[in-house]
């Protein structure tokens, strides 16, 4: 996913900025397993490399998340995608947007990029299968011009995976 995918940007607010700061800092004192921060100078987007659990479908693969966080974060939820190649999986589009409620619905300012990143990969190793959701093709069609996943009215319906 190209940065011409994601919605124009403002500067993030003081809060926003100390919260990230202190996320940095204990992500990179203390970060979560099978997560690596790619160092950059822009606190505003994180690129986050996700290893595969081990015993599951994803195990030995890897995959980068593409993090970005609005001016309010963390009254507002980051739009978390993967980027190119997405991994296969029933909640995972091939344009790299994630259908996970806490990225949307279900969000609270007291989750942390850590707290996503530990669902997303729980999502990963929780899969039976490596498919694309059964609408991926019509869904990625509709996001062609730019539509960032934030616009979409998602429907929750599995919690199995």
């Amino acid at each position: 996913m190209t940065s011409s995918s994601s919605p124009a940007r403002k500067m993030l607010s003081k809060i926003a900025c100390n919260r990230l700061q202190k996320e940095l800092a204990e992500w990179q004192a203390s970060p979560p397993g099978g997560f690596n921060y790619k160092v950059s100078d822009n606190l505003q987007r994180w690129i986050i490399e996700v290893s595969g659990a081990e015993g599951t479908l994803y195990a030995g693969e890897k995959y980068q998340l593409q993090v970005d966080f609005p001016e309010h974060y963390p009254m507002e939820a980051p739009q978390v995608i993967f980027m190119n190649p997405a991994p296969m999986h029933p909640h995972i589009y091939s344009n790299g947007h994630i259908c996970l409620d806490i990225l949307y619905d279900s969000w609270s300012p007291a989750m942390t990029v850590s707290s996503v990143c530990i669902s997303i990969l729980s999502m990963l190793s929780s899969s039976p299968a490596k498919e694309r959701p059964a609408d991926n093709d019509r869904y990625v069609r509709n996001c062609r011009n730019g539509r960032s996943p934030k616009e979409t009215r998602w429907w929750f319906h599995d919690d199995k995976v």
